[in-house]
């Protein structure tokens, strides 16, 4: 027998494709376009967990480390379908994020998060919109739990994100939240809110500065709020229709840990890196 928690991730599955299709169906005089470059959401810059490729060196303050850490990730959302007018998107989404203690010998794997999600994005002028399911599970490295012996959490979990954005003129406010509809520990608390702000000053160029803001607040923290500030310069090539981007960044992040099963614990970090976007 199907469980409650299969029975509503195939629910919410079907309801995706079912928007899918009927947006189709409303533009069948333009041909959607398959493996579509862009997005029409944009990615979040400041969002701890958006899946791109980054490499950053951190000055971590938590109760299990203080010192430098290296934090990579890679991944990226690739579109699969654009319909007629760029109006709607399919895409997939997978990241994988690692954090590793520079302080010991062998630079030891602390903690590494495995994502894969299904985006449905939205355009309208200078509001879009993505809904998302995804699955997330967090995986300590050998190293840490030899030399640390922490009590492990099985973290994992499947979840529901609606986000709304809007474009301000050099300004994008985007606001939503998430709901976890099966997670283990089943103790998990289900609700989180997600907002934030970003900023880029003039037009699109070889060199462009930027400054962003990413909130998020969980009920399994009692709401307690983790802030992550992003400011930095985007470097993209000329000519491209769809450029790829690198940017130089400093960062800080302040709050329950966005990483692993440490997230009933409060971190501190700040830190320079470089992040690639494709």
């Amino acid at each position: 027998m199907i469980g409650q928690d299969a029975r509503t991730s195939l629910g919410l599955t079907l309801v995706l494709v079912s928007l899918a299709a009927s947006l189709a169906r409303g533009q069948q005089a333009t041909r959607p376009e398959p493996l579509p470059q862009g997005h029409l959401f944009e990615p979040i810059i400041a969002d701890p967990k958006q899946p791109h490729f980054f490499a950053a060196w951190l000055w971590v303050t938590s109760p299990r480390l203080t010192g430098q850490v290296s934090s990579i990730g890679l991944g990226e959302d690739v579109g699969l379908i654009r319909g007629g007018g760029r109006r709607w998107q399919v895409s997939v989404a997978a990241g994988v994020w690692s954090q590793f203690n520079m302080g010991t010998a062998s630079n030891d794997l602390i903690n590494t998060d495995f994502l894969i999600g299904l985006p449905f994005a939205w355009r309208r002028g200078t509001i879009s919109a993505r809904v998302q399911l995804y699955h997330q599970s967090s995986h300590l490295g050998d190293e840490f739990l030899l030399n640390t012996q922490p009590t492990r959490v099985n973290l994992s979990f499947e979840a529901v994100e609606v986000l709304f954005s809007r474009d301000i003129g050099s300004i994008r406010a985007y606001a939503g939240g998430e709901q976890i509809f099966r997670r283990e520990p089943s103790t998990l608390r289900p609700a989180l809110f997600h907002g934030g702000i970003e900023y880029r000053p003039g037009a699109r160029g070889a060199r462009r500065p930027f400054a962003a803001l990413d909130v998020k607040s969980t009920q399994e923290r009692k709401w307690r709020v983790g802030w992550s500030a992003r400011l930095g310069v985007e470097f993209q090539p000329a000519g491209q229709a769809v450029p790829r981007r690198l940017s130089v960044e400093l960062q800080g992040y302040a709050g329950p840990a966005p990483y692993g099963q440490f997230y009933v614990e409060n971190v501190k970090s700040v830190g320079v890196g470089l992040h690639f976007s494709l």
